[in-house]
């Protein structure tokens, strides 16, 4: 007779309805996570107005995304050792004392430095609840709760954008600034959250002999933070041949270097090397970036298009993603029922992948004058392939990997699609400004050749103004708006193009997919049993 606990009594414990009101503090933290990417977007212009703050705007942002991608894998890691609820109850908090602290900010560097505490604990949050259901559920029967993630991301892609322009829209709320509340709010979700995971989270923690890898880690957060500052920060502003660009890129990759040496060394590293020898494993984390660059390329540029070239608000635009979301959700829901059902998945990011591509490729076609209801199939199309795609490739991967590496494999693949995300943003960006600078000047020349006296009165040097803010187009004339306008339509054509073939990438490493056949609780038993063995024994 054993003496060991066998791991799977908590799984066998857990009904379809306590799984849901697990399901529901999870998702609760993850949403919170995800809008925080996106709702600081439409109230950084109040924001910066009143701290005066424009040259700092960016970090807002960025100073989040850093410290979310970067804290990822060190989540899985940790909560590997120390157990998950603890781990993400921790996440939950410094979440919350991020949010509540940035609500609270005085001034420009108050507030960078309590984003990155935010992140901190969105990082946390966004690999954790992965890795807390791939816990509890076994792979067969993970399908029909892992979609309704990707419905928590569709409603992020669509309700950070809208709530963040409804709160900046207020000057005041309940006698308080009204883009503080973008912050506040987290608040009394982020203690439900806390609530609901106390009540009824409750897995076994093995307990282990364990060192933590402090070198990896500092390695790791330090590669990746001089990296992306260098795509995301110096590179677009400064230019990619800069020599701050250069040098903290540079910096940034030696590093990555010495903690993949490091790696291989270490007792018990960050991210075990022998996962990439996994052939799930690498495809997944490569399709993870993909997916995340799409996915990101597609809600940041979409929402740019509908305020600069058709003119709306910024809560209209936000309203105008709902086809995308209701794409995201749809396709997310249905597939995740459909691998449960059939236990089959590598079919679904092979069409998610087509689709996203030939949805980005139709957005090439976008006009100043297109309606809506053609820019809503197009939106439906991305975020249908991007349904299909995100939460599967994370079935695929868990159950692929020993039930001992689950946290770190889930995390790293979160790591992974946000790493696209931040690289996908930045590129696409740097993308935009570029060429928009250029058929400005292009359009422009033309005009002044096919009909001089329109520009009569017009000073060219304008043409600067109206690339670092498109505020300016109200202030023009019609003929002269219009041909500012088509150098932006121009503009997210050649953003399109570029994205189309990262996304066709995805669909040739979907294609390489091995599909395995996805385990049973009574597989998932044993798996969990044999953890216990090697971590006990």
């Amino acid at each position: 007779m054993s003496n060991k606990t066998p791991l799977n009594a908590s799984a066998k414990a857990h009904t379809h309805r306590e799984i849901m009101v697990i399901l529901g503090g999870l998702m609760t933290g993850m949403l919170l996570a995800a809008l925080d990417q996106t709702i600081v977007s439409t109230a950084l212009k109040n924001i910066v107005e009143e701290f005066h703050g424009l040259n700092h705007y960016t970090w807002v942002v960025t100073a989040y995304l850093l410290t979310s991608t970067a804290s990822t894998p060190l989540y899985g890691k940790i909560s590997d050792i120390y157990g998950r609820r603890v781990v993400f109850q921790f996440a939950i908090v410094t979440f919350l004392i991020g949010s509540f602290l940035a609500g609270a900010s005085q001034n420009m560097t108050q507030l960078i430095a309590t984003r990155a505490l935010q992140g901190l604990g969105a990082g946390g949050l966004m690999a954790l609840t992965f890795v807390i259901i791939g816990d509890i559920v076994p792979p067969r029967e993970r399908g029909r709760y892992q979609g309704y993630f990707g419905a928590v991301w569709g409603l992020s892609s669509v309700a950070g954008p809208l709530l963040g322009g409804f709160f900046s829209d207020h000057a005041h709320i309940l006698g308080i600034t009204g883009w503080r509340w973008i912050f506040y709010i987290n608040i009394p979700f982020g203690i439900a959250s806390l609530l609901i995971t106390s009540a009824v989270l409750h897995i076994p923690k093995v307990k282990r002999d364990h060192t933590i890898d402090f070198l990896g880690a500092i390695l790791m957060v330090l590669s990746v933070c001089l990296v992306l500052l260098s795509v995301s920060i110096y590179g677009p502003q400064y230019g990619w041949t800069d020599s701050r660009t250069v040098v903290f890129l540079v910096t940034g990759l030696i590093l990555a270097v010495a903690f993949l040496y490091w790696e291989s060394k270490a007792k018990e590293p960050i991210i075990p090397l022998y996962l990439f020898k996994i052939h799930t494993f690498s495809l997944t984390s490569a399709l993870a970036a993909v997916i995340g660059a799409g996915m990101f390329g597609a809600i940041v540029m979409l929402p740019l298009y509908f305020q600069v070239v058709k003119g709306y608000s910024a809560m209209s635009a936000g309203l105008k993603l709902i086809p995308l979301m209701l794409g995201i959700v749809t396709t997310s829901i249905v597939s995740g029922k459909l691998i449960t059902k059939l236990g089959h998945y590598k079919r679904y990011p092979i069409m998610g992948t087509a689709i996203m591509t030939i949805g980005l490729l139709l957005m090439t076609r976008l006009q100043i004058d297109t309606p809506y209801w053609k820019i809503s199939i197009y939106a439906v199309m991305v975020g249908a392939g991007l349904g299909l795609s995100m939460q599967t490739i994370v079935i695929a991967l868990q159950n692929a990997v020993d039930f001992k590496d689950m946290g770190v494999a889930t995390s790293s693949n979160t790591f992974f699609r946000s790493l696209g995300a931040v690289f996908g943003t930045a590129i696409f960006g740097s993308i935009l400004t570029n060429r928009i600078g250029h058929y400005l000047q292009t359009n422009f020349a033309e005009l002044a050749k096919s009909d001089p006296k329109s520009l009569s009165g017009f000073d060219m040097s304008q043409l600067g103004g109206i690339s670092n803010s498109t505020a300016v187009l109200k202030t023009l004339p019609p003929l002269i708006k219009n041909t500012a306008l088509e150098a932006f339509v121009s503009s997210f054509h050649i953003v399109f193009y570029a994205a189309a073939p990262i996304t066709a990438l995805g669909f040739l490493l979907a294609l390489m997919l091995r599909e395995t056949p996805l385990r049973t609780s009574q597989d998932y038993a044993a798996a969990r049993e044999e953890a216990a063995g090697d971590t006990l024994g």
